[in-house]
């Protein structure tokens, strides 16, 4: 095995304190790669003449996930990720399906409390077909196992990561209201002018960083009701389920806000990834802003010390919670990104109310079980405990909902009652009257 680490860094696949979002994949750094730089990406399109292609996501638990064919075989589904340096197929079953040649043999660490590493592999020349586009022989790795359980947590089939390729090869419209993705070949691009704020993009290591302003809540009245922002470097990342993440220990002016709660963040591949969820007193993107945004502080020995020695300088990351209350153009190429409201932009930034972690199984991902339930919640004071199954929510079973409407239930009112009817291990139906309640 060469000892050459590939550093997976995931900050979290189903956070108990998030329900099963993401909480943020910071990306896949190899450390042999280059600094600042401005790379060139696999994917071009496949009408000789055409300047650009569109095609339609779907979003789960605010993930964006994508369609593509592989070799000529799928499709398969991906989760599009500008958090990730090198594209990556958690579906291990599709190495050996494909045909795939198993290269290079990597160590993978990543966030989270564990150092037991996973094996991965480098599998080249690999044909990739995206609606209107076809990158001809792009470079993949092959995890040993699927430790990330995507499918699990989004509640539908993921068989891996898109990652940065196709940021650096194309200009990259996101339409989240219409779930569509628009590609423009980066030579013929002109960007729109009227109605669209304009930030600079900071490229290294083939990950993107984005200059925001943070201004963080008062302890106490005798600070006043407002503090200046703080200018703060942050990875924009469309693979986080979560609005907004901070490193405390990245910048000494950062600090826990009054009221917030203890929770374990999510699980990424070096084990549980802990910390706290609290809100800031508003972020502001260029001429936007954004107040009381619900915020991830990941603890820092689990986070920031793994990654400081190959990322850039920076305090967190930027989710596709946070980004899908704009309309997005990701412009790698000219080093920019564009953002303009859509009509989420003034919805509240809203925690869990119930205290349950849910992850889906079984045909159609429709089977849903307790995966945790978090001490001193609702639900725990309604005697839910892990492992039951969750079969239905007033009177609707839970087979004929999705996992990111039961994610909205769980979160809809605070104050409301629901009433859950499960399964325990042993096969006892129970049902439970369960009040949410706003925790932030």
């Amino acid at each position: 095995m060469t000892c050459l680490v590939l550093l997976a860094a995931i900050l979290g696949v189903l956070g108990r304190a998030l329900r099963g979002r993401l909480v943020g994949l910071l990306g896949l750094v190899l450390l042999s790669q280059a600094g600042w730089a401005q790379a060139t990406g696999p994917f071009q399109l496949m009408r000789p003449r055409a300047t650009h292609t569109s095609f339609k996501f779907d979003t789960q638990r605010n993930l964006i996930i994508v369609a593509a064919r592989l070799n000529g075989h799928g499709p398969y589904h991906f989760l599009l990720d500008t958090g990730v340096s090198t594209s990556l197929l958690t579906n291990s079953a599709l190495g050996d399906s494909l045909h795939l040649t198993r290269g290079e043999e990597l160590r993978v660490v990543g966030a989270g409390g564990e150092d037991t590493p996973l094996r991965a592999y480098r599998t080249s020349q690999v044909r990739v077909e995206l609606p209107g586009l076809v990158a001809p022989g792009m470079s993949w790795l092959l995890l040993s196992e699927d430790a990330l359980n995507l499918s699990g947590f989004a509640g539908t089939r993921i068989d891996g990561i898109l990652g940065a390729e196709l940021f650096q090869s194309m200009v990259v419209a996101i339409w989240p209201m219409r779930g569509l993705l628009e590609c423009y070949a980066p030579a013929t691009y002109r960007a729109p002018r009227r109605g669209w704020a304009t930030l600079p993009l900071h490229l290294y290591k083939d990950k993107a960083y984005v200059e925001a302003g943070v201004e963080q809540l008062p302890l106490a009245e005798a600070e006043g009701t407002a503090l200046a922002p703080l200018p703060l470097r942050l990875v924009l990342d469309t693979g986080a389920g979560h609005a907004l993440s901070l490193e405390t220990n990245a910048d000494r002016r950062l600090r826990l806000p009054p009221g917030h709660v203890r929770a374990d963040l999510g699980r990424g591949l070096g084990g549980i990834v802990r910390g706290s969820i609290g809100r800031v007193g508003a972020i502001r993107l260029g001429r936007y802003r954004l107040p009381r945004v619900l915020t991830s502080f990941p603890d820092s020995g689990q986070v920031h010390q793994r990654l400081r020695a190959h990322d850039a300088p920076r305090q967190g990351n930027l989710g596709f919670e946070l980004l899908k209350r704009f309309n997005c153009i990701i412009d790698y190429p000219h080093q920019r990104l564009l953002l303009r409201p859509n009509a989420q932009n003034r919805q509240p930034f809203e925690h869990d109310m119930s205290g349950l972690s849910i992850v889906a199984a079984g045909p159609g991902y429709r089977y849903y079980q307790v995966q945790s339930v978090e001490a001193g919640s609702p639900a725990e004071a309604a005697g839910i405990v892990p492992d039951e199954e969750l079969l239905a929510i007033n009177l609707l079973p839970t087979g004929m909902l999705a996992l990111t409407e039961i994610t909205r239930l769980l979160r809809a009112k605070d104050g409301q009652r629901l009433l859950l009817v499960l399964r325990r291990p042993d096969g006892e139906l129970h049902s439970v009257s369960l009040q949410l309640r706003r925790r932030l």
